[in-house]
């Protein structure tokens, strides 16, 4: 247990260059604080108290902002940066080196029976404000990102934007890191872009058509 809680501020400590010592991260990071109470929650509910385990659920959440199912399964080193407002569902299945910022849904898409939440394979980053729903999987070293909404399956070394997302970097070459987010294409943009493109087209195709009708007029 103490190896595991060493990985995890070791990890905080190199990937949040905020973070400036350990002590620091103990004290005052909520994502580390709600990650160490759903390891206690999930315990509590292997052994079937479901009651306890929800009731430190409860109060991880009050005091985080961050609300993670008991049930859900969660793998090392999983980094919440920020965190406020992230939801986690019970039968959420998130693998090693995942990481999720503020704002984030992990959820279901109604009332549906059995396993009705994503599952994050290994080296996933979901960015601030994405939902990704349903019984779906997000492949190894992929991205969702910010504000995008998921509702079918990513396949590995994938980068899915947009409502509903849509997978627009597949094994390319802007794929360097989980962590540049910052750097992820906008289709409603290029869509835009190439709709003003096409415009402009037109516009000049309707001048030059007018201005043929004026010569045609003058020489009559």
């Amino acid at each position: 247990m103490f190896r595991k809680m060493k990985e995890d501020i070791k990890c905080i400590m190199e990937q949040d260059p905020a973070a400036r010592s350990s002590f620091e991260v103990v004290l005052t990071y909520s994502g580390l604080h709600a990650v160490w109470s759903h390891q206690i929650a999930h315990v509590l509910y292997k052994k079937r108290l479901l009651f306890l385990a929800r009731c430190v659920s409860q109060v991880s959440r009050f005091f985080t902002g961050i609300e993670i199912h008991p049930g859900a399964k969660i793998g090392r080193r999983f980094f919440i940066d920020h965190g406020m407002g992230i939801v986690i569902g019970e039968t959420c299945e998130i693998g090693d080196d995942v990481t999720i910022y503020q704002g984030v849904t992990l959820g279901g898409t109604g009332k549906e029976k059995g396993k009705r939440h994503p599952t994050l394979h290994n080296n996933v980053l979901v960015a601030s404000g994405a939902k990704v729903l349903g019984s779906i999987t997000i492949g190894e070293n992929s991205k969702v990102g910010a504000g995008s909404v998921v509702l079918k399956d990513v396949p590995s070394d994938s980068t899915v934007v947009g409502i509903p997302g849509t997978v627009v970097i597949r094994n390319g070459e802007r794929i360097v890191g989980r962590h540049d987010h910052q750097d992820l294409p906008d289709p409603v943009k290029d869509r835009c872009d190439a709709l003003d493109s096409e415009l402009e087209r037109l516009k000049a195709r309707l001048e030059q058509i007018e201005n043929s009708r004026v010569k045609e007029g003058d020489l009559l």
